[in-house]
């Protein structure tokens, strides 16, 4: 393990599980993740290594037949993950995002008939909130689930979900109006619907299509799709909770868990950046000698490293927060913001010290100056997480005159 980001404090079982990660990242990711991800393929093996180790399950509680850790464990396993390759993280933070949701807030039914085979990765999870025309605006959302006897008929478009080819289980956001009066605030009048689908392009069960995957600039391997919901029918008993108008209040809460999730890819990529960054200027020699012994290398090198070691702590923070049952809002938002800031800083940074090989697709690093901005987008761009840090701190610090 190296000198930066360490965590103290964790229990035997947490460094056993940390340890077997990074193992598994060391041997059978960081060898494969450049060349998957060049060829935009989705890494079916990796996944499958995942699930032997269990880590579908990881956040699962133990009646439901997972492991039963924390957040923070969970964090620190996913910035790892992220060191390696940062998609691989995102297969696995969508799906976790729904076992939190169904663990929070779903009927014991729904709990005992997805949560046992979300744990073994058979279920496999996303989550949609955003649609093509709102972007950060997820009050303003439009996709529409309308009562029709013991069902709900879902009409709608929805944007940028991860693992929507892979995943079997979809966790959507949509409009439902019956019950609350004129006036309600918008966010009452949401609903949480639990969708199963079949893998997979195109029309994948009556009503519900996705198209194919978004072509992007990074954050490749893992599919990221449209979703077009077409009258698409859904027994009542998949609303999660078993109560309309709950939804915003239960995506909210799983995001929270995202934007921790996001801190910790952030942290990861970083790290991998700085090793890269570190380990290639002690082999570059310019005017006689390694640039590492350059004031100006050494400079950055001294930046990056303690972006790293700051990202990581705050993201602890906001994670051991989680755990201990306080809200954790103003924490996980600085975390997010500050880690994917820094994660981009500290690319850009090792991308300068390889100078015109950090260009040159052979390196690694190419990589990842291509999916740190992902990070400034996703769960929440930088604006939000100011917005929200920024509301938290006037309720803190209310004036009192």
């Amino acid at each position: 393990m190296s000198r930066l980001a360490q965590t103290h404090g964790l229990t035997d079982i947490q460094q056993e599980i940390l340890s077997t990660v990074r193992d598994f990242v060391d041997k059978e990711i960081i060898p494969v993740a450049t060349e998957l991800e060049h060829r935009d393929e989705y890494p079916t093996q990796i996944v499958e290594g995942l699930k032997e180790l269990g880590l579908f399950g990881l956040m699962i509680p133990e009646e439901y037949g997972g492991l039963g850790e924390s957040l923070l464990t969970y964090a620190l396993c996913v910035e790892e993950i992220a060191r390696g390759w940062m998609s691989v993280s995102g297969i696995i933070n969508t799906h976790f995002i729904v076992a939190y949701m169904l663990k929070q807030h779903g009927t014991q039914e729904q709990r005992e008939y997805f949560l046992p085979r979300m744990a073994t990765g058979e279920v496999r999870g996303a989550f949609s909130m955003s649609e093509p025309a709102l972007g950060s605006d997820v009050s303003a959302i439009s996709t529409k689930g309308v009562k029709v006897g013991d069902e709900y008929a879902l009409t709608g478009q929805k944007m940028w979900l991860t693992n929507g080819g892979s995943s079997t289980l979809v966790a959507v956001l949509c409009r439902t109006g019956e019950g609350h009066p004129e006036g309600t605030a918008p966010h009452k009048s949401m609903t949480t619907f639990l969708v199963e689908k079949e893998p997979g392009f195109g029309e994948v069960r009556p009503g519900l299509t996705i198209p194919g995957k978004i072509e992007k600039m990074g954050y490749k391997g893992v599919d990221t799709t449209e979703m077009i919901l077409d009258g698409l029918r859904i027994p009542a008993n998949r609303v999660l909770g078993g109560t309309t108008g709950r939804g915003f209040y239960q995506m909210m809460d799983g995001v929270e868990v995202g934007r921790v999730n996001v801190a910790a890819r952030g942290c990861g990529v970083a790290q991998r950046a700085f090793e890269l960054g570190v380990s290639y200027a002690q082999q570059r020699h310019t005017f006689g000698k390694p640039i590492a012994q350059h004031q100006a290398i050494q400079f950055k090198l001294a930046e990056m490293a303690t972006k790293v070691e700051a990202a990581h702590a705050m993201m602890v923070n906001a994670a051991r927060k989680k755990d201990s049952g306080e809200r954790n809002d103003l924490e996980a938002g600085m975390a997010k913001y500050l880690a994917s800031e820094y994660c981009k800083e500290v690319v850009e940074d090792a991308f300068r010290i390889h100078g015109g090989y950090g260009f040159s697709k052979e390196y690694e690093i190419e990589r990842l100056y291509r999916e740190a901005p992902m990070l400034l987008i996703g769960e929440g761009t930088a604006e939000i997480q100011k917005m929200i840090i920024g509301r938290r701190l006037l309720e803190e610090y209310r004036f009192q005159g």
